[in-house]
């Protein structure tokens, strides 16, 4: 091959692409002015342990724990927050003045009833994720809030694990004009569920219960723009220790644009995740061993290229997120970046994929309007 066939195909060995500095892009988890709002925190699972860490790191005061199981509840109260008071009936949480806001954790059905009455009580609310299992019942939930005048957000908390983030703000302010691309290559051992009913049982799990993150970032890094529709398809295989389908993909259309998800949830060796968003003036990438190691972005523009540390890990950033966010938002008096009306879109994209693996045909987003349907 010539020079000159090198410098068509872009591989002169000559052709140098200048180190840049970082771009200005504040992505760091918001914080409140004030950590006077009493939370109460009902459900005291598994994941309960990454919120309570969370409050505790950002100096918020949960007030109360509550939980069917007392026990659960005394546990956790005991290991994070030693005055809060605990409850085996959340409607006691409900009814005291001191709390203001609500961080519901149960299960997606028996969410729905506690978020009801914690609007209809007045209360601020931080819904665990997936928000809901049924378009109709968001809907209402979002409606009701806004009768009551309260805020509803969801914990999506990977909007604000620091790569996530990064990607958000800065296709926000244009850093790399309109994008066009978006690759989510991710291979992650996800072994630990085996056995484990609650993941077990939930169809769809990859698609459904993890991918509701990937599909939640990309309704975010699109801006106002709506998807036309998903393709997606799963995979099982015979050597596989838990039982739903490992390995799934989603296509998932705009139009001017393509996103690709790649997911294969069973990856005991070699794990990696990489993000790559290609926009009309420029490309970032971030890449690292698992969701929650990500180092650096690379930014690379048409100035130049540069990689960009970054701070902070999804499990930390992401829970610290998802409640500051919500209380800046009640000081503010405004929307939160995360409120339910948003996620709607979300789960859009989410139960039209599902839809597609079942049928093997691509959906039209907004055609399936469940988990199930």
């Amino acid at each position: 091959m010539s020079d000159q066939d090198e410098d068509e195909y872009g591989l002169s060995p000559n052709k140098q692409v200048s180190e840049i500095p970082a771009p200005n892009i504040q992505y760091e988890p918001p914080r409140p002015k004030s950590v006077e709002h009493g939370i109460g925190l009902i459900g005291a699972g598994g994941i309960s342990e990454f919120h309570l860490r969370s409050y505790r790191r950002c100096g918020y005061r949960v007030k109360a724990i509550a939980s069917r199981s007392i026990a659960d509840a005394e546990k956790r109260r005991d290991e994070f927050f030693p005055e809060a008071d605990v409850y085996d009936d959340y409607r006691k949480v409900l009814d005291r003045e001191d709390i203001t806001v609500i961080d519901a954790t149960p299960h997606p059905t028996d969410r729905l009833p506690i978020i009801r009455n914690a609007i209809t009580a007045g209360k601020h609310v931080l819904s665990q994720k997936p928000f809901v299992l049924d378009l109709a019942d968001g809907r209402q939930l979002v409606e009701l809030a806004k009768q009551h005048d309260v805020l509803l957000a969801v914990n999506q908390n990977g909007r604000w694990a620091p790569h996530f983030s990064y990607l958000r703000h800065a296709i926000a302010e244009g850093l790399i004009g309109d994008v066009t691309t978006i690759d989510f290559s991710l291979q992650w051992d996800q072994t630990w569920i085996a056995g484990t009913p609650a993941f077990e049982d939930i169809h769809h799990l990859i698609l459904f219960d993890f991918g509701v993150h990937w599909f939640d970032i990309t309704n975010c890094l699109m801006g106002q723009q709506r998807a036309e529709s998903v393709f997606a398809e799963v995979k099982r295989f015979d050597q596989q220790v838990y039982q739903p389908p490992a390995i799934a993909s989603a296509i998932i259309r705009y139009p001017q644009a393509q996103i690709r998800m790649s997911f294969h949830g069973h990856t005991q060796l070699g794990e990696e995740d990489v993000t790559t968003v290609v926009g009309t003036q420029g490309t970032l990438r971030s890449r690292g061993p698992g969701l929650n190691d990500q180092p650096e972005m690379q930014v690379f523009l048409k100035s130049g290229k540069c990689n960009v540390p970054l701070g902070g890990c999804w499990f930390d950033s992401g829970f610290d997120g998802a409640m500051g966010e919500l209380l800046c938002a009640i000081e503010q008096n405004r929307d939160p970046n995360h409120s339910a009306a948003n996620n709607l879109h979300s789960l859009e994209l989410c139960f039209a994929a599902v839809r597609s693996a079942d049928i093997g045909q691509p959906v039209t987003v907004g055609t399936a309007v469940s988990v199930e349907h």
